[in-house]
């Protein structure tokens, strides 16, 4: 890996490798240029990502393309109900030695695609909440660490409900961002019948590597941060909360339950990261604002009343920005 002089050297290079890698990306991604954007922020801020999008919009094809352009090692775990704890994590077993033998899971990559991850049972999505907040797994009181930087991208459909699970709180949590995946426009669509119905072959560079990555992720922890920002941030947190003081009459009138500190500490990871891709070298209100809506509104429980009428998790954030 390259040694940089400076923090300041470190950052253009970190600019540069951005554009690079949304250029590789769009070989293969037509439009969706936000969603990338916020895909690479969370990988670069060391969080996981939850993308929710109807069938068809590449969600699988993003996390696919995004780990080759990235010199880092992929699994696919398909989420089915019959799905058990150790198909995830690994297992022990009992070797031609007659003693056990741990055989790692598919867990054991850098990058992880939980595809429909709501489509197994409770007992099963359990298996990544030690993963996805320790970095390790435990089996038979054994603990083995996972690969780093490690980061699990997970997809979900939002029509189909029959035969799923919802995600419990704690897991949603643990996510980052929730990214909603939109249809593409008409020239979009055009684009992408025109890419994926002929014979090109796409060659992707590999942009990025898992050293890059960790150095990176330190860099951006080193981002300094006003005052000011910080408790613009922790404040639009507490704002969530109808047992707040500060809670404003859409909170206490449409929220049950607001985000916990996890979603504060992510805002301020996220808008550092989105300062230093902006040119920045430190973030500002308008930071934290674009981190948001992906990090809030998987955070934010609305009660009866707001689902009655039709208010949104997006538009209460908005409300609250």
């Amino acid at each position: 890996m390259q040694a940089f002089a400076s923090d300041t050297e470190a950052v253009k290079a970190l600019k540069t490798k951005h554009e690079e890698i949304k250029k590789a990306i769009g070989q293969v991604i037509v439009g969706q240029e936000d969603v990338v954007n916020k895909l690479i922020i969370s990988i670069l801020c060391n969080g996981h990502s939850l993308l929710v999008g109807v069938p068809g919009l590449a969600k699988t094809l993003l996390v696919k393309t995004v780990a080759d352009v990235m010199d880092l090692s992929f699994k696919r775990i398909q989420f089915t109900p019959d799905l058990m704890p150790s198909d995830i994590t690994g297992a022990e077993i009992l070797n031609e030695q007659r003693q056990f033998q741990f055989i790692k899971g598919p867990i054991f990559a850098n990058i992880i695609l939980a595809d429909e991850i709501n489509r197994t049972p409770p007992k099963t999505q359990a298996a990544l909440l030690e993963a996805m907040q320790e970095r390790n797994v435990t089996t038979g009181g054994m603990l083995h660490k996972l690969p780093a930087p490690f980061f699990v991208l997970a997809t979900q459909n939002p029509i189909e409900q029959e035969g799923t699970y919802p995600l419990p709180e704690a897991q949603l949590d643990r996510f980052m961002f929730q990214i909603w995946l939109d249809y593409p426009s008409f020239a979009e669509e055009v684009n992408i019948v025109r890419n994926t119905t002929g014979d090109n072959k796409i060659n992707l560079p590999k942009v990025l590597s898992a050293e890059e990555i960790l150095y990176y992720q330190d860099l951006i922890r080193r981002v300094p941060v006003p005052d000011n920002v910080l408790e613009y941030a922790v404040g639009l947190v507490h704002k969530t909360r109808p047992s707040a003081a500060n809670a404003p009459a859409a909170t206490t009138q449409y929220i049950s339950y607001g985000a916990g500190p996890r979603a504060s500490q992510y805002l301020i990871l996220g808008a550092k990261c989105h300062a230093l891709l902006n040119g920045k070298f430190s973030p500002d209100i308008e930071d934290v604002q674009a981190m948001a809506v992906p990090v809030l509104r998987h955070r934010v429980v609305r009660n009866y009343k707001a689902e009655a009428e039709g208010v949104s998790q997006e538009g209460l954030i908005k409300q609250l920005l």
